[in-house]
């Protein structure tokens, strides 16, 4: 004998929407700061979740930093189906749009790189002047994505 949620599930009446809305999405809460406090452990997680969203649902990283000279971006799209091949776009306003072609581990191994860091490229002291601003990550639907 069914369960009257067995049933309700049997029609089709629990099923999810077929578009997610962006505030409640899985990956709506994909976003930080660097620096943050995170535990190394816990930025792995962060990661290996992020990169389930960036192969599952139409969305994409984005990785920002912004210096005296501007902003940086380096953005991150998946292209296959299964998560193992990545569009890797980096701009920088002094140079422009540079993109690649990346396999998963390069970005696992560059986000994790990113987001531990323990100050924020923006405070980069190489040069005479630092913008106080941390860097920031997010994941967005890929639509959203900035292309200046």
């Amino acid at each position: 004998m069914h369960s009257e949620r067995q049933h309700q599930r049997d029609r089709g009446i629990d099923r999810a929407p077929a578009h997610h809305d962006a505030s409640t999405s899985p990956w709506s809460n994909l976003r930080l700061s660097v620096p943050n406090t995170r535990s190394g452990e816990s930025i792995v997680s962060f990661v290996e979740c992020v990169l389930v969203e960036l192969t599952h649902e139409e969305v994409g990283a984005e990785y920002v930093s912004a210096n005296v000279w501007g902003a940086k971006r380096t953005q991150f799209i998946a292209v296959d189906d299964v998560g193992e091949t990545f569009q890797k776009r980096h701009y920088d306003e002094r140079l422009g749009w540079h993109e690649s072609t990346v396999r998963r581990q390069a970005v696992r191994e560059d986000l994790i790189t990113r987001l531990t860091r323990s100050s924020s490229l923006a405070s980069d002291r190489s040069h005479d002047a630092s913008v106080d601003d941390t860097d920031t990550f997010s994941v967005k639907p890929t639509r959203e994505r900035r292309r200046d």
